[in-house]
């Protein structure tokens, strides 16, 4: 594992992107950091973490999407192959928040960021970044937030942890084509509150439904109680659990 590590920096994915060598870096290049001044989710939001407690990292791909997959399944890919690692870990009630936050229980332990930088001689790279709550025991203002070393009662090595994440990922997307449908299958079985009644906020309101499933453009569907299945895309429903 090619391994770029770092003390302070505002983001391991804006590392990469402002790297005007990407094309030249060995596919699957990892950069982490030991903190992040402006750690970032999907759409903006803030991901918090101490220094040197968690896993940051962002790891290069280049040109997986020639082989014409939908967008949304390099998100399927990456979380089936995090929470698999975990598995092995004995990491308890794993679960997918839609579309990529890693589960434990009702603690959100991790999260995903995919960008994609295409060229002007078609080729594309893509940068996954995730964080991983590892060691950290205290998230102040964050009640929602959790950690392996919370949730497992044993701290973990955080290299060790960072190889066999990185290995898991490189296999499931070198492999794509064999194990998508499973994948797909894992993704879809594991996600949040499937099936359980829940409350959704829109921005015409709230209501009461469940989660059936992802279609094939990574829109959440939910079953509103008169049995009518809608589809919302990102930033356009809210879970409240």
């Amino acid at each position: 594992m090619i391994q770029i590590k770092l003390n302070a920096i505002d983001s391991t994915n804006t590392f990469l992107k402002a790297n005007k060598t990407i094309s030249e870096l060995p596919n699957y290049t990892v950069v982490t950091a030991e903190f992040q001044t402006n750690g970032r989710g999907q759409h903006g939001a803030k991901w918090e973490s101490d220094p040197g407690k968690n896993l940051i990292a962002s790891i290069l791909v280049h040109d997986f999407y020639p082989n014409n997959f939908p967008n949304f399944e390099i998100i399927i890919a990456v979380s089936v192959a995090i929470q698999k690692v975990l598995n092995k870990h004995n990491v308890p009630e794993l679960a997918i928040k839609w579309p990529n936050d890693i589960m434990s229980g009702n603690y959100k332990i991790g999260g995903i960021l995919i960008e994609n930088l295409h060229k002007s001689n078609s080729a594309v790279h893509t940068i996954i970044g995730f964080g991983l709550n590892v060691n950290q025991l205290h998230f102040d203002g964050f009640p929602s937030a959790g950690s392996l070393a919370m949730v497992c009662n044993r701290e973990f090595d955080r290299q060790l942890l960072l190889e066999q994440l990185v290995d898991s990922i490189q296999f499931t997307l070198s492999n794509w084509e064999t194990l998508r449908v499973d994948a797909i299958h894992a993704y879809q079985k594991s996600l949040f509150c499937k099936g359980k009644i829940a409350t959704f906020k829109t921005s015409r309101g709230s209501f009461e439904g469940s989660i059936t499933g992802v279609n094939e453009q990574g829109k959440l569907i939910v079953q509103q109680n008169n049995q009518v299945e809608l589809a919302f895309d990102l930033k356009e429903i809210q879970l409240i659990y």
